[in-house]
């Protein structure tokens, strides 16, 4: 099988770090035939804090993915979060050349180079450009303007920013464990691609996708991407509140969470009691089931009012913004019971509950469809995608040829054949954004040695 007809998508997270093997099948799903998960140890907040601990993290899933697969793994495609994650709108423009000329792929690809050339404060570095609604000579809310006639090409841009030291632990982390790094991509826009129908995202739809270290978010409408953000905490923090006030170890703590948790108190009686084991030979623990929904309760609460304020930022009280699908729960802390109800109630939105199987396969395992793998079933779709796009654009480019054909052109066109050849052949050296990003992405790291 050849390497550009699986893509392998790692997702390096606080809690755990997952390495997923995927192929596109003959019905365009996406078939999962390998996957491998190890305990993240050298990651705190979706940033990397200890190079050692994570290479040996991620070379351990890495090793059960290739051996639940029978692959060979090279190249990966990373997820990036982590609170120095922010987000900006930017709108920029291009004059065109020759306006008689109908707008290409080549001339979108120079729009967004310029926005990544955009001076950033100190250490960071632009991540992801991401188009939104183009103008062609002043004629707005055009989305894809390729194939018109205009002198002016004009966007509004959502841009998506980080700090350079984590990117770059990130890349250090993943080439010394032996991996060639393709691509980095923004963790809730990987979760949205895995979870999130189209309908979803032209209504309007907030996906949250609570891990152990961080909450991402990503609001769409009318089909674009209109705002990302990251916030600070995540699952993680509620088993911290659960180990101080119960005073028990975490270990301990977060088996309570999963098994017995819950985010709506009202939902449990006084005596109904949990008994946990004491620790060498000291006397069981009893811990009542209502006290621990309080605990829990508290706490996300808190992580979904942060959330609904980023809502709200983003102006969804406007009617022409509105989000009509709601909002979307994901990751590990969508599993929380009652945690649906409670976001409804504090959001007044309507909600579900976000499964990566939209895009799946229909003979994937049950386990695969978890919301826990909703990050790296994205980043294995968002690679099977550049694949794709690579190999098309690599085809059209090889079958271009320096003859003018005149179908192709109107009779009152007068092209100059030299001019043609030259600009065809430069055409053929033009690389896509995504190659350019990688190359610059290894070239920087190669430095940093």
């Amino acid at each position: 099988m050849e390497q550009n007809d699986i893509a392998v998508g790692l997702d390096i997270g606080t809690t755990k770090i997952v390495a997923m093997i995927g192929r596109k099948n003959e019905y365009g799903k996406v078939e999962i035939i390998g996957i491998g998960k190890s305990k993240s140890l050298g990651v705190h907040r979706g940033v990397v804090n200890n190079i050692t601990q994570t290479i040996q993290s991620i070379q351990q899933a890495i090793q059960e993915a290739e051996a639940d697969s029978g692959l060979k793994i090279s190249e990966v495609v990373v997820g990036i979060a982590g609170q120095h994650i922010r987000s900006l709108q930017h709108s920029d423009y291009i004059t065109r050349q020759n306006p008689d000329e109908v707008i290409d792929a080549d001339d979108i690809h120079t729009l967004c180079n310029q926005v990544h050339k955009l001076v950033m404060l100190p250490g960071e570095e632009i991540i992801h450009v991401l188009p939104q609604e183009f103008k062609v000579d002043g004629q707005a809310e055009i989305k894809e303007p390729i194939g018109m006639y205009g002198g002016r090409l004009e966007a509004n841009f959502h841009v998506v920013v980080g700090q350079v030291s984590s990117i770059r632990n990130i890349g250090r982390c993943v080439k010394s464990s032996g991996l060639e790094l393709s691509a980095v991509t923004l963790e809730p826009l990987a979760s949205a691609n895995a979870v999130l129908s189209q309908e979803e995202k032209e209504a309007g739809v907030a996906l949250i996708d609570i891990g152990g270290g961080t909450t991402d978010l990503a609001i769409f409408k009318d089909g674009i991407i209109r705002h990302t953000a990251v916030i600070p905490f995540g699952g993680n923090v509620i088993t911290e509140d659960i180990k101080e006030g119960c005073s028990i170890i975490e270990k301990q703590a977060e088996l309570l969470k999963i098994k017995f948790g819950s985010a709506w108190p009202g939902e449990n009686k006084d005596n109904e009691i949990v008994s946990i084991p004491g620790l060498r030979g000291r006397e069981p623990k009893e811990i009542t089931l209502k006290n621990l929904s309080k605990i829990i309760h508290a706490r996300v609460v808190e992580i979904i009012e942060q959330v609904y304020l980023e809502i709200k930022n983003y102006g969804h009280d406007e009617q022409k913004k509105k989000l009509i699908a709601g909002l979307v729960l994901t990751g590990g802390g969508a599993q929380l019971k009652h945690i649906k109800q409670l976001a409804e109630y504090i959001t007044g939105m309507d909600t579900r509950i976000g499964y990566p199987n939209e895009h799946l396969a229909g003979t994937t395992d049950s386990e695969t469809t978890s919301p826990v793998y909703a990050t790296a079933v994205g980043l294995v779709m968002n690679s099977l995608e550049k694949n794709n796009s690579r190999f098309q654009e690599e085809a059209v480019l090889s079958d271009k040829s320096p003859v003018v054909n005149s179908e192709e052109y109107e009779e009152d066109q007068i092209i100059d054949e030299a001019d043609h050849e030259e600009e065809s052949s430069k055409k053929v050296a033009r690389k896509s954004i995504f190659d350019k990003w990688a190359e610059k992405f290894k070239d920087f790291l190669d430095n940093a040695e």
